[in-house]
C-alpha cells in the first residue's frame, strides 16, 4: 500500500495544483482533497471530501481514509470568492481550523507526517528589523493582527503538536509572497491595481516565490527526505534576489501615487468599499518597511532551491496580468525618443555656435 495524503484548502488554485501534482508521486496511493466548498477546478484523480476543518468531523475523515500524510494549505490571507466571508471567517478557518486539524492528527494512529503552509509574514515588518531574517531570527515587533498574526498563532499550535507527537515528522514552510498566473494573494491583488498607492518616503525591499516553486517545495516536504537532506523543521522559501517596490511598479507598468500614511488608511477604506482590494495594517507595514529572508538553511538542509528568481517570478506575474498604464517597453521607447530629440536639439545648437564663430 502506498501513502494516503490529505490536502486541505483544495478549493483554492494553489491547493488544487498541489493535489494534482502529489498524486503523480510513485509512492502515493491516494490523495484526499478537503475543503468547505467544492473546487471550481478539477483535482485529477484525487477524492474530494466536503468538510469544514473548523469542525471536529475532520478526525473522522482522517480515520476513514487511513491518512498518513497531512498537508495543511488552508491558511490564507483572503476570503475564497464572493461567498468566502470577511476577515472573521478567514481568521476562524486559519486559527480554529488549524486547532481542530492538529487535534485530529494528535489522536490519529496513522498520521506520520504533517506539512504546514506558512508565511514569512510571521517575522513582521518594522523599522528596526534586521536586514535579513533567517529561521531563528526573533522579530523586533510581532504582527499584531491580520493574516500574519493568524500564521504566528498557527505555528505556535504546531510547535505544541510537535512536542506532544514527536513520532510525527513536522515541516513548516514559510513562503515569501506567492505570485504567478493564478495567484490570489493580497499582494497579487495590490499589484493588479491600475495605480499603486505607496507610502511617501519609503521604497521597501520585497521577495517573491513562484507558485510552481511553492508546489515543488510542498511536494518535497510531503515525501521521504532525499539522501543528505532533512525535510522536518522550519524553512524559508523565497526566490533568489530582491526587488524594490519602485522597481516592481516599473516592471508591472503601474504608476505609483506616494501618499502619507493617513491617506493610505483612508484609501484602504475606499478601495475595500468598491471591492478592489483591502490594505490590511500588516500590508501597509510591508509596503513601508519591506521584508527579506535568508534561504541558506532551505538549500543546505531541506535540499530545495527555487527555479524562479524573484525577478523572474514578477515577470511571469506581469505577463499574466497584461500591460499596465505605463508598459515598460513603451516607456523605454518614449524615453529613447525624448533623448534623441534632445540630442538633435543639442547638435543643432552646437552647429549654430560653430557657424557664428
Amino acid at each position: 500500500m502506498g501513502k494516503v495524503v490529505l490536502v486541505t484548502g483544495v478549493a483554492r488554485q494553489l491547493g488544487g495544483r498541489f493535489a494534482r501534482r502529489v498524486q503523480r508521486e510513485p509512492d502515493v496511493d491516494r490523495v484526499i482533497g478537503v475543503d468547505a466548498v467544492p473546487p471550481a477546478h478539477h483535482l485529477g484523480g484525487a477524492t474530494f471530501v466536503r468538510a469544514d476543518i473548523r469542525q471536529p468531523d475532520i478526525a473522522a475523515v482522517l480515520a476513514e481514509h487511513g491518512v498518513d500524510t497531512v498537508v495543511h494549505m488552508d491558511v490564507n490571507g483572503t476570503p475564497l470568492g464572493p461567498r468566502g466571508g470577511g476577515r472573521a471567517s478567514v481568521k476562524e478557518t486559519n486559527v480554529i481550523g488549524a486547532m481542530q486539524l492538529l487535534g485530529a492528527c494528535q489522536k490519529s494512529a496513522t498520521v506520520s507526517r504533517l506539512v504546514i503552509k506558512s508565511t514569512t509574514s510571521v517575522y513582521g515588518s518594522a523599522p528596526r528589523d534586521p536586514a535579513v531574517f533567517d529561521e531563528t531570527t526573533p522579530s523586533k515587533a510581532l504582527p499584531s493582527g491580520g493574516f500574519a498574526k493568524d500564521a504566528v498563532e498557527v505555528e505556535g499550535y504546531v510547535r505544541g503538536f510537535a512536542r506532544r507527537r514527536p513520532d510525527v515528522a513536522v515541516t513548516v514552510l514559510r513562503f515569501a509572497h506567492v505570485l504567478g498566473p493564478s495567484a490570489d494573494t493580497p499582494l497579487a491583488a495590490y499589484f493588479s491595481l491600475p495605480v499603486l498607492p505607496t507610502v511617501l518616503g519609503y521604497d521597501p525591499r520585497l521577495q517573491f516565490v513562484h507558485e510552481d516553486d511553492a508546489v515543488e517545495a510542498l511536494r518535497l516536504a510531503a515525501g521521504e527526505p532525499r539522501k543528505g537532506t532533512l525535510n522536518a523543521g522550519t524553512f524559508n522559501v523565497a526566490g533568489d534576489g530582491v526587488l524594490l517596490l519602485s522597481q516592481c511598479a516599473r516592471r508591472l507598468g503601474r504608476p505609483t501615487v506616494p501618499m502619507l500614511l493617513p491617506a493610505i488608511r483612508w484609501g484602504r477604506s475606499a478601495l475595500r468599499s468598491v471591492g478592489a482590494t483591502d490594505f490590511s495594517p500588516e500590508q501597509i507595514r510591508l509596503l513601508t518597511h519591506g521584508r527579506v529572508v535568508r534561504t541558506t538553511h532551505t538549500r543546505d538542509v531541506f535540499g530545495f532551491t527555487p527555479r524562479w528568481t524573484t525577478q523572474e517570478t514578477l515577470a511571469a506575474f506581469a505577463h499574466s496580468r497584461g500591460e499596465g498604464l505605463l508598459p515598460p517597453q513603451r516607456l523605454a521607447r518614449t524615453v529613447d525618443r525624448v533623448a534623441a530629440l534632445l540630442r538633435d536639439e543639442r547638435d543643432e545648437r552646437d552647429e549654430e555656435v560653430r557657424q557664428d564663430g
